[in-house]
């Protein structure tokens, strides 16, 4: 076998490496999907709030020895609904909740964990990833919560899609905004909560907005830029955890890395808004300004000569 199929099929060979690659495909996907509503509504750093804000459960979860994955989605669904109730009272704006609720969660998580003797390595794992000890329980948990996320943006897609372009045109059509603004929460609440242990809670929003962003730079048809985001999500997780492997350097952060560099390569050379294509097509469709000068005067110097 080739040097690049040993380097492929070695790590296969490991079933922790199996299950890494099962979830990371799996977290991928979901993220591309739910990123791309993110992106288009702006808000990529509620994302990063609800990664910390669901802090507390994560260390409940774990001084009580269960799951820390339930643990999470217990508090990013408490979370999301406090976020939405706040908002609403129409007194506060619902930056001004994520800033309340992100900060006083995070603390409490921050307290219970302070109060502990040892700093667990459990925990650290909630904080920078921990893929490689993704187990069958694991996997299930994510590919069940997946699922539930994808069918519902399947299902709800036109409301989502008229809520986050148009809100305006969404009120006037009867939609409820308050309503469909908690089903999108919970529906990224959900996507952090799965993200959590390939990636961690410190690098979980790059997962749902550089596939997202780097798909929004090739295309601008909505489904392909969802279909676009999903397979670059995807991609970068499998690309990234091989990095990992071979490299010998963090999991979570190789997948970032990956995902960032597939990022730079959309935005220098995309086909229509890469900022070297671009360049280079405005210099084939308008020459050089000297270069047309010095063009037009030969003519006229040829013009004036065949006169003679």
């Amino acid at each position: 076998m080739s040097g690049l199929g040993d380097a492929l099929v070695e790590p296969l060979r490991h079933a922790f490496m199996q299950h890494a690659l099962v979830a990371i495909v799996l977290v991928g996907v979901i993220c591309g999907v739910t990123g791309t509503f993110v992106t288009l509504r702006g808000l990529a750093f509620m994302g990063d709030a609800l990664a910390h804000a669901i802090f507390p459960g994560v260390v409940i979860a774990f001084l009580l020895g269960g799951n820390f994955l339930i643990g999470a989605l217990v508090a990013a669904v408490l979370v999301s609904l406090g976020i939405g109730a706040v908002g609403q009272s129409g007194r506060l704006s619902n930056d001004t909740a994520i800033g309340v609720l992100f900060a006083g969660a995070f603390a409490i998580g921050v307290a219970l964990i302070s109060a502990q003797r040892t700093y667990t390595r459990d925990v650290a794992g909630f904080l920078f990833g921990s893929i490689l000890g993704v187990s069958r329980t694991d996997l299930l948990l994510t590919g069940g919560v997946g699922v539930l996320v994808l069918l519902a943006m399947l299902l709800f897609r036109r409301e989502l899609t008229t809520v986050a372009f148009d809100r305006v045109f969404a009120q006037a059509a009867g939609l409820n905004l308050w309503a469909w603004d908690q089903l999108f929460l919970v529906l990224l609440s959900l996507s952090i909560v799965v993200s959590l242990q390939t990636v961690g809670n410190v690098l979980v929003l790059a997962m749902l907005v550089t596939p997202a962003a780097t798909a929004r730079l090739l295309s601008d048809r909505l489904p392909v830029t969802v279909l676009v985001a999903a397979l670059l999500g995807a991609a970068s997780g499998v690309a990234g955890l091989y990095l990992s492997y071979h490299v010998g350097i963090a999991s979570g952060a190789s997948v970032v890395l990956v995902a960032t560099g597939l990022f730079a390569l959309a935005f220098l050379f995309a086909p229509r808004t890469g900022v070297v294509t671009a360049r280079v097509a405005r210099r084939l469709h308008f020459p050089h300004p000297e270069r047309d000068a010095f063009a037009a005067e030969g003519n006229r110097g040829m013009g004036y000569g065949d006169r003679v």
